[in-house]
């Protein structure tokens, strides 16, 4: 079912633009010839969705499918969600703008413990049921009141599309989620979706039933069918169908980074930015540390690859930054050349690079220059503890020598400002390990002062630790009384250090991570009421009261209260009390785990043995660079780790040096259409400098420490709002033909902003908004009485033979003031003549007005127009359709 988008994505929606499924580089396959139709379903807003890199590769991967077409839904704002109940209207696509329910399969990104609510939200949104069992028995009744009507031969219909998770949440532990899903994909999807895919092609074809096609699918090495697997009364979980593997192992794939160039959003996104993975997998063997041991082995990126994927996607984007991503950059040796390879390259650009937190060990000259210039970015460093003894406990392999002299070099390189992320809570941790936070950045401050200079100054994230399956620390628990302990420990030592912002994250939440991230399928009843109770993720920022209170609620409905209960108390201290001594682990280390059943690659024997050097304080070291430390990973199915030995470093050609020199200026009409009336006006401008940047154009830049392009827009068009008479202004470094640069900027501009003249102007002339003087509007009125061309006529002469129509005005600081409209008003005709629309009462005209629009506020708005109406008619009025026709400029 097509849903009409248009009557639903207005202007009152906040940042409506997220919705319209327009993007550069957004793949609108063609809907009749694909035989799967897939959905990537991110359950968060927009502006994280679409600048997920998981998100944008598989998009790209199944788009490049024979027969497969893949499109996007996200978590609508509760504004939108509250208009599709009312209008109940379902959740659709945002390319095909079709419901959910009219595609085969919806994927969904399950990468935090707490993030199944907003799925629930989105499914039931789709007129989705929510679990599979409600599913299987709908379409069930569905078929049995089908079978007089249908044909044998008659494929069998399926009411609602196949859903699954992927996620790093839902590789660790599936099973708080596993009655939400029909499967779950584990591990890198690259290769593992397309097999999804030709297998649901091939069931299709062979008219196989909902279970019959999900019997097929759990053969797949990586899917994992919940509804085949039965879960005991100690938590563990085992197949309940003869046809299925005992234990279901993660995929591993290879990163491909030109899959990594897509999707340009027009609003600003959370990582406004191109982002390349150059390395996935660590081997680092943080014991805390999850996405570490859920991703080995270590597989670096052709350096060559990155480069080329780095340079083309700038090209085809128009970004003026990115990012190079893994989860350690500085283990990827080729880092320093890649990274000034690229820079050199780009050095006439005006582009930055960033990096995620990053080895304060590794963090050298070479890194900073990669990171400096114009627009130096932050810097983020991870120590986790203030202590070498906690250091080793966690097996971080940093000394404090090495992260004293990272952080010099960073302050030598010109960063007064770094960003450490620390944690509490982490096994064996004493008093003095917490107070040693303090007292390491209170000692790093110390060590980093000199004439001229600032003091170097830090903002801190103090993180409480929350043990994760698949780690050597997932027997572990901290009571929430010990948490808040320690953060007031903290505070109080913190206010004799100067220069330091430390956040704190709230311990209830890391409290219930901990409870559902470590849970077994007795929770799916839990995490359903806690979304009923309204516990979606935003509610987190929103009210942390409001959420707690809702989760708290539904675990007491379900009667686990006792076990939320032990979390909080830190059922299982493998270190004992401060005081106590430190004993071994029991053999409660050998009890079945509600995760066992999936094969990450990880022996749960080597995760024992590391926890005991963990008590013992015992390093293990990196396996990328050193001995292998047997961790059963390496082998057929998860392959081995790829370390690339680094090419040259290029000689560094030099930072960005703005070209301030301005030889020519043109000014360009262009104008506002369809769907990019809903894009906000600073968002037009970011368009504008991407296209000038895809288009290969030569602006000019301004000067000062943050060099923009001399572009300039000569009057915000209100949001939602079309135009066919827009103006902007272009300075050039060099002389372009006229008509090469309409036809180049064309080119690089969305349908919707079409350009219609260019123009030369002198260097000296005056800006358009400097000269602008008046704007012509049609504007669609609605009248709710029943109105003759004769009565609008007299209504317009009213308005024209008044001197004063007084309208008051709220300025910003309170004041009222009254404004002469009619002073404002140049021309009003009668554009259209009335109509009434079917299904609607009120008669519609089109106004056509000239009206004041000057850069000093003097300015005749549509909405002010309904007002005069309103005093000379004695009648309501309605807005309905405002269109810009031009901008007038004076001589």
């Amino acid at each position: 079912m097509a849903v009409a988008v248009e009557k639903l994505i207005t202007s009152d929606i906040v940042k409506p633009a997220r919705y319209l499924g327009n993007e550069l580089l957004a793949i609108h396959k063609p809907w009749d010839t694909a035989e799967i139709r897939w959905v990537l379903t991110y359950p968060e807003v927009y502006e994280v969705g679409a600048s997920n890199l998981g998100h944008i590769i598989l998009y790209n991967i199944l788009n490049s499918q024979p027969r497969q077409l893949c499109d996007r839904a996200y978590l609508p704002g509760p504004d939108l969600a509250a208009k599709l109940r009312t209008t109940k209207t379902p959740l659709f696509a945002v390319e095909s703008r079709r419901s959910l329910t009219d595609f085969d399969i919806l994927g969904f990104s399950l990468s935090y413990e707490l993030g199944a609510t907003n799925i629930l939200e989105m499914l039931d949104l789709a007129g989705i049921p929510l679990t599979w069992r409600e599913r299987q028995e709908a379409e069930e009744r569905a078929d049995k009141g089908d079978e007089e009507a249908t044909s044998s031969s008659s494929p069998p219909s399926f009411s609602y599309p196949l859903i699954f998770a992927g996620g790093q949440t839902a590789t660790s532990n599936p099973e708080p989620y596993a009655d939400f899903f029909d499967f779950f994909a584990l591990g890198d999807g690259e290769e593992l979706l397309p097999e999804i895919g030709l297998v649901l092609e091939e069931g299709k074809k062979a008219r196989l039933s909902r279970k019959e096609l999900l019997l097929d699918l759990a053969q797949i090495p990586g899917v994992y069918v919940p509804q085949f697997y039965d879960m005991a009364s100690d938590g563990s979980v085992h197949p309940n169908h003869p046809n299925v593997p005992k234990r279901i192992v993660r995929r591993v794939a290879t990163p491909i980074p030109a899959y990594s160039i897509g999707l340009v959003p027009y609003i600003e996104p959370v990582h406004d930015r191109l982002v390349i993975e150059i390395r996935r997998g660590c081997t680092r063997g943080c014991r805390f540390c999850q996405p570490g041991m859920l991703t080995r082995p270590a597989r670096d990126v052709e350096p060559a690859d990155v480069v080329e994927a780095i340079d083309s996607g700038m090209r085809q984007t128009g970004y003026n930054e990115f990012s190079l991503l893994s989860l350690s950059c500085s283990d990827y040796l080729s880092l320093p050349a890649v990274g000034t390879e690229i820079k050199n390259r780009l050095k006439n650009e005006n582009i930055s690079l960033t990096l995620p937190s990053q080895r304060v060990d590794r963090f050298d000259e070479n890194i900073a220059n990669i990171l400096g210039g114009t627009r130096q970015g932050g810097l983020t460093f991870a120590p986790e503890a203030g202590t070498q003894r906690m250091r080793d406990i966690v097996n971080k392999g940093l000394t404090n020598e090495e992260l004293l002299r990272g952080v010099k070099t960073a302050w030598e390189q010109g960063w007064d400002k770094i960003k450490l992320y620390f944690m509490i809570g982490l096994p064996g941790e004493t008093d003095a390990d917490v107070l040693g936070i303090a007292e390491t950045v209170s000692w790093l401050q110390r060590e980093c002062r000199g004439k001229g200079r600032r003091p170097l100054s830090f903002n801190l994230t103090i993180s409480n630790f929350t043990p994760k399956p698949h780690t050597p620390f997932q027997w572990h628990s901290v009571s929430t009384a010990e948490f808040e302990r320690k953060q007031a420990l903290l505070r109080q030592a913190f206010r004799r250090v100067k220069g330091a912002k430390v956040n704190f994250t709230d311990v209830r939440i890391s409290a219930m991570e901990d409870f559902i991230g470590r849970g077994d399928r007795s929770l799916a009843p839990v995490v359903r009421r806690a979304w009923e109770l309204g516990a979606g993720m935003d509610s987190w920022y929103d009210s942390v009261e409001k959420a707690f209170s809702a989760w708290g609620q539904a675990i007491r409905e379900a009667g686990l209260d006792w076990k939320y209960r032990l979390v909080e108390k830190g059922e299982w201290n493998l270190f004992g009390k401060q005081d106590e001594e430190v004993t071994s682990p029991s053999s409660s280390l050998d009890a079945p785990l509600p995760w066992d059943h999936i094969d990450t690659g990880i022996d749960k024997k080597w995760l024992k043995e590391d926890l005991q050097r963990a008590l013992e304080a015992a390093t293990v070291p990196d396996c990328s660079f050193e001995g292998c430390s047997h961790c059963g990973v390496c082998g057929t199915d998860f392959g081995h780790n790829v370390v690339i030995s680094p090419p040259s470093i290029p000689e560094f050609a030099g930072e960005f040096v703005p070209n301030t020199t301005k030889t020519q200026r043109l000014r360009v009409w262009f104008g506002k259409l369809g769907g990019l009336a809903l894009v906000g006006h600073l968002d037009l401008m970011r368009l504008f400098d991407r296209s000038v940047r895809r288009a290969g154009l030569p602006v000019s830049f301004t000067g000062g420490f943050h060099p923009t392009p001399r572009i300039s827009i000569a009057y915000a068009l209100p949001l939602g709002v079309t135009s066919s008479g827009e103006i902007v202004d272009f300075e050039l470094t060099q002389p372009v033909d006229v008509e090469t640069f309409r036809q180049k900027l064309s080119e690089a501009l969305p349908l919707d902003i079409p350009i219609y003249q260019v123009e030369q102007l002198d260097l000296k002339a005056s800006s358009a908004n400097q000269l602008l003087e008046a704007a012509e509007y049609l504007i669609t009125v609605a009248c709710q009485q029943e109105a003759t061309p004769i009565q609008w006529e007299s209504w317009i002469d009213a308005i024209k033979a008044q001197d004063e129509i007084l309208w008051e005005h709220t300025t910003k600081s309170g004041k009222t003031q009254l404004v002469n409209l009619r002073d404002r008003l140049f021309e009003l005709e009668l554009f259209e003549l009335p109509k009434r629309p079917e299904h609607q009462e009120e008669s519609t005209v089109i106004l056509r007005y000239v009206g004041s629009c000057r850069h000093d506020g003097v300015l005749l708005r549509p909405e002010q127009i309904l007002s005069m109406l309103e005093q000379v008619a004695g009648t309501d009025f309605h807005l309905l359709q405002i269109h810009r026709n031009r901008l007038i400029l004076g001589v």
